[in-house]
């Protein structure tokens, strides 16, 4: 089942089966913006499922128009993530699959989606 979108400003997040997809509009080099900013999303608007234990998988997506901002995708999944510890898991350790990339989009805007990691082989 697809929920419908929460949010209006330029974070919006939504639940699909077992993950929650957020999205931010806009892109900007500083890694450090992007923490406050989904934070209060969060704290303010997330009416959605609450954190749980066990692992997590989550991925990462920056898409941009033109040549790529000059930010390192460390930073930028790091500050992500402390924004939403405590809202969909309880602590960056819970993430057992990382997954950050970049590549040319339509808009610029970064995805992240979060959900239980499911236990399988190899490669999963």
């Amino acid at each position: 089942m697809t929920a419908g979108w929460i949010g209006t400003g330029k974070v919006r997040a939504r639940e699909v089966g077992e993950a929650v997809e957020i999205t931010i509009e806009g892109l900007t080099t500083q890694a450090k913006y992007y923490k406050p900013l989904v934070y209060e999303f969060m704290r303010k608007e997330w009416r959605g499922s609450r954190p749980s234990y066990g692992d997590y998988s989550v991925e990462i997506v920056m898409e941009h128009v033109g040549d790529p901002p000059w930010m390192d995708l460390d930073n930028l999944a790091k500050a992500l993530l402390d924004a939403i510890k405590g809202y969909l898991f309880h602590d960056d350790a819970q993430v057992a699959r990382l997954l950050v990339e970049r590549h040319e989009g339509e808009r610029e805007r970064i995805t992240i989606r979060v959900h239980p990691r499911q236990p399988s082989g190899i490669g999963g």
